[in-house]
């Protein structure tokens, strides 16, 4: 599954692109009714810090609810640093910020797991008010430096927080593991492959599942993982279970084995929905989900064969 559309909504906001319409010389809407994207074209001869320096000084910044970051580099790959102190360097400008999408990008701009991360933790500490984060990629610079990371904090306001990559470091999984976070509401980790970075363990993955610092998580995603069946077998087992609407372990190489373990551990049936989406279940055991779960949405959509060779996980490069 290569991410091939740009969203077009983000915080129940409609996504409004600045660069195009300034281009283009349109009319701005309000400040507060869309989510500003800014981003570059691959042939832009301006910066991004030039397009950042038009948003704060065209939009009333003051009003500004939502962001969403695409492209920061012009042609080759740059990597985030910059760009991350650029945006929390700005906070004092975007008081009302309360949601953010950093690297916006389709597979045709670049593929998710070559986008250049780095340390995303002063999104965090710039913005305390900040209700929503979402960071697409994970990857190095060419030399194999930076990356993706998160430092452990505190943020008292945040409710959603998702992390999209084709192969998550088991340092930022325990780094989120190890914030505090008392209002997080939703939690989604695309895990990957550890050809890409991906090398997270269940024992990275066990604070999360405790859910001690997570007091509020009603939705939790671990997903596109090759390790897919240990991670339904721990989740079946899992405190923070026991008080989710929603549990997501789709995207990754699930089996019979998996669902299996999550029909003999603890009961699911409080559970709304139960997304299984791109799986390797055979018939027998996708059946024996819906007798069990009547009363829970279950997504067993995008099934593989049970006898595939070749199987994979929806999102690694």
């Amino acid at each position: 599954m290569a991410i091939s559309q740009h969203i077009e909504h983000f915080h129940g906001l409609p996504v409004f692109g600045l660069v195009p319409a300034l281009d283009e010389g349109a009319e701005l809407p309000d400040a507060a009714a869309v989510a500003w994207k800014i981003g570059l074209e691959y042939d832009s001869e301006e910066t991004f810090e030039q397009r950042w320096r038009q948003f704060l000084d065209t939009v009333d910044t003051d009003r500004v609810r939502a962001v969403v970051v695409g492209a920061w580099w012009q042609e080759d790959q740059e990597p985030a640093e910059a760009t991350v102190r650029l945006i929390a360097e700005s906070a004092g400008r975007l008081p009302a910020l309360r949601a953010l999408f950093f690297g916006e990008v389709t597979f045709e701009e670049c593929e998710i797991s070559w986008i250049q991360q780095s340390d995303v933790t002063p999104f965090l500490t710039a913005f305390p008010a900040l209700e929503e984060l979402v960071v697409r990629g994970a990857g190095q610079d060419w030399d194999g430096k930076g990356g993706l990371s998160v430092e452990p904090v505190r943020h008292a306001a945040l409710r959603v927080l998702r992390i999209e990559s084709g192969g998550l470091p088991g340092s930022v999984v325990r780094a989120v593991g190890a914030c505090d976070l008392p209002a997080l509401e939703e939690l989604e980790l695309w895990l990957g492959v550890d050809q890409y970075g991906g090398d997270a363990t269940l024992e990275d993955l066990a604070p999360i599942l405790d859910g001690v610092r997570l007091p509020a998580l009603r939705r939790l995603g671990l997903l596109d993982s090759l390790a897919q069946d240990a991670i339904a077998a721990a989740a079946a087992q899992a405190p923070v279970v026991a008080r989710l609407e929603h549990l997501g372990l789709s995207m990754g190489m699930l089996t019979d084995e998996g669902a299996g373990a999550l029909l003999e551990g603890q009961p699911l049936t409080h559970l709304q929905s139960l997304d299984l989406h791109h799986h390797y279940l055979g018939e027998q055991m996708q059946q024996r989900l819906a007798e069990a779960l009547p009363g829970v949405r279950v997504d067993l959509s995008e099934a593989g064969r049970p006898d595939e060779r070749w199987r994979y996980v929806a999102v690694s490069e």
